[in-house]
């Protein structure tokens, strides 16, 4: 059945709605969006890590869905804030970040957000060039527009101050930072993650206290990893924007079965009345392999390219269904005859710790020439034929010796 195309009401609802927590203020911003007023859209990211993955990506494909609606989209890359530390949500100090590890993070950034945005027509701000500005007498003019009080309001610092656990004042510097980055670029609409909320309403009081109009803000839905948790780089639970497309596809296929309609939802333009037939198919017993298999497609055409999602779904299913080893094996040559198993994972990249290659292999995720292994005190004879390892179900390495 062909699609009706959608009328603005119809796509201002979807904006305000697909994958929404929480709008504030939302009639207003519905009227705005009506209006035909080209509203200025604010996103900060800090680049606490080197990569984006598609927990992140759901705030930017939200931002990317107000830039196709005509509007201003200002992208905060928080290079000054990463080093403060976003306490949301984190029951413990935040480890500080240094100037040099944000410059790295940050390298690859801008190839990565061209994924999703378009870059020739949005606004790319670093915070660090009005905050680092900021003199003491500013920031402490800046600290006047909130209290102890409503700071200690905040759900986490409320929690650690009851059970005693330190809270620097260093983070309580963060809202305000974040704020006052809304006033340097007069947002209209700050968009950002639920557990963002206190600093999205942060810009708004600071907004005030400054004399400017308050920004409307839009929340969404956090997405979680493939394990089941909050989608989180230091959990390893995360689905790159920038994996290969094999490994992409393999991930999403992991994903657990009742994540499939959230990951639909907040990743891909799936339609929700699809997404709502393709869950009741599920639950009526049909097989959620190929739910799976639509959602990696359209999520790999997203960032890859649709000859790519081809490659990788034909790659998958010869691997994964007909037991078939992938093409193209990544080979390692190896000065020794023999090692311990756990080194040797570790040595051609297939384990990040000879800790975690022991559990992969207690947990019969090692196989050796197609053969599971359960030692993890295991040496491997090493020769000049190449012996292929495989880590987990879709990491693949041939080993020889030099």
């Amino acid at each position: 059945m062909k699609s009706l195309k959608k009328s603005k009401a119809d796509i201002v609802e979807e904006i305000l709605t697909r994958g929404v927590t929480e709008v504030v203020d939302r009639e207003h911003l519905r009227k705005a969006l009506l209006s035909g007023k080209k509203l200025r859209v604010k996103l900060g990211i800090d680049p606490t890590g080197s990569k984006i993955h598609l927990g992140r990506a759901v705030l930017l494909r939200k931002l990317r869905a107000f830039q196709e609606l005509g509007h201003e989209i200002v992208l905060i890359v928080g290079d000054f804030t990463a080093l403060v530390g976003d306490p949301s949500d984190k029951l413990a100090k935040r480890p500080r970040l240094t100037p040099d590890q944000v410059a790295e993070n940050m390298r690859n950034y801008k190839n990565q957000l061209g994924k999703i945005i378009d870059l020739k027509s949005a606004e790319i701000r670093h915070n660090s060039s009005w905050l680092k500005k900021l003199t003491f007498a500013q920031v402490t003019e800046l600290a006047e527009s909130f209290s102890v009080q409503q700071m200690l309001a905040r759900r986490n610092f409320k929690e650690r101050y009851e059970q005693g656990i330190d809270i620097s004042l260093r983070e309580f510097l963060y809202p305000l930072m974040q704020g006052y980055d809304s006033v340097a670029v007069k947002s209209d609409v700050e968009l950002g993650g639920f557990d963002q909320l206190f600093n999205l309403m942060a810009g708004r009081t600071i907004q005030k206290y400054y004399g400017e109009k308050e920004q409307d803000i839009l929340t969404c839905e956090m997405l979680e990893g493939t394990d089941g948790r909050k989608m989180s780089t230091s959990w390893g639970n995360v689905i790159n924007i920038a994996d290969e497309p094999n490994d992409m596809f393999g991930k999403l296929m992991s994903v657990r079965d009742e994540l499939i309609g959230r990951y639909l939802l907040l990743t891909t333009d799936v339609s929700r009345e699809e997404i709502d037939e393709i869950e009741s198919d599920i639950n009526k017993g049909a097989n959620p392999r190929d739910a799976k298999l639509l959602l990696a497609r359209r999520v790999v055409v997203i960032y890859h390219g649709e000859k790519a999602a081809e490659k990788a779904e034909s790659e998958f299913l010869s691997v994964f269904q007909k037991g078939n080893l992938p093409e193209n094996i990544k080979e390692i040559k190896i000065n020794a005859d023999r090692m311990g198993i756990a080194d040797l994972l570790v040595d051609i990249g297939l384990s990040s710790s000879k800790s975690e290659a022991t559990r992969l292999i207690e947990q019969g995720g090692v196989k050796i020439g197609g053969k599971k292994l359960n030692d993890p005190k295991s040496v491997i004879i090493i020769t000049a034929e190449p012996l292929i390892l495989q880590s987990g179900r879709r990491h693949f390495v041939k080993v020889s010796r030099k």
